[in-house]
């Protein structure tokens, strides 16, 4: 049979929809990590069909926030630190490699994108609006990832980033969400001054220093402005 001319769009757009929803509800603790779901409960929790909610399911479980086995129970997958730590090293690379990339083919409405997403996220600190801290980061990501268009980059990405969610809302909720802003700021500063090598330093080092809910648990000495003396490239005198 021929082709249909008028592509198939419904399906897909409620995938993401459904997939969406329950990354959300994983990762802001609604579904609790250790917890078992049914595709039918969550069918009649957001008004859909079981298929999207199984497609869905495999893609979150492609992403590592579940682990489910067909025809058997699905577990939100528990917070594991090493798991973490290794997702953000990866993570941390590909940002590396996609400053190195973009830098040398931002423009001034790329930096000022970048400038008015981290000024989001600053609002949305100050406000404890997480979410909105999330969002606006990831729109400051975006930028360089954009720039740099490596599909590589946006591969692993989309593969590894999801499993760090959880770790940035307990990043931004703790009192080190200032050092998230400043770092923002040094990789605008190295972004505006075509230093390729310097931003993609300080972009690897906003993912390696991400913090696991075991590390904020954990005794420390350190402030935000202390941390960040530490870690940030020292300029050339």
């Amino acid at each position: 049979m021929p082709v249909p001319s008028t592509a198939g769009t419904h399906r897909p757009l409620l995938r993401d929809e459904v997939q969406a929803r329950l990354r959300a509800a994983i990762v802001d603790g609604t579904l609790a990590p250790g917890e078992q779901v049914r595709d039918a409960d969550i069918a009649h929790w957001l008004g859909v069909s079981r298929t999207p909610v199984r497609e869905a399911l495999l893609e979150l479980a492609g992403a590592g926030l579940v682990h489910t086995t067909p025809g058997r129970a699905t577990i939100i997958s528990p917070i594991e630190p090493r798991a973490i730590r290794e997702a953000r090293d990866v993570v941390a690379a590909m940002h590396r490699l996609a400053a190195l990339g973009a830098v040398p083919r931002l423009d001034r409405e790329a930096i000022e994108r970048m400038r008015a997403a981290n000024r989001r996220f600053s609002a949305a600190v100050e406000r404890g609006d997480i979410d909105g801290a999330i969002a606006a980061d990831e729109l400051f990501h975006g930028v360089l990832v954009e720039v740099a268009d490596s599909d590589a980059v946006r591969t692993v990405l989309r593969l590894y980033e999801p499993v760090l969610l959880r770790a940035e809302r307990a990043q931004f909720s703790s009192e080190r969400a200032e050092l998230s802003t400043l770092r923002h700021e040094q990789l605008i500063a190295r972004c505006a001054r075509g230093d390729a090598a310097g931003a993609a330093e300080i972009a690897e080092s906003i993912w390696t220093h991400l913090l696991t809910e075991s590390d904020i648990s954990a005794p420390t000495t350190h402030t935000a402005a202390t941390e960040e003396n530490e870690t940030a490239p020292h300029e050339a005198s």
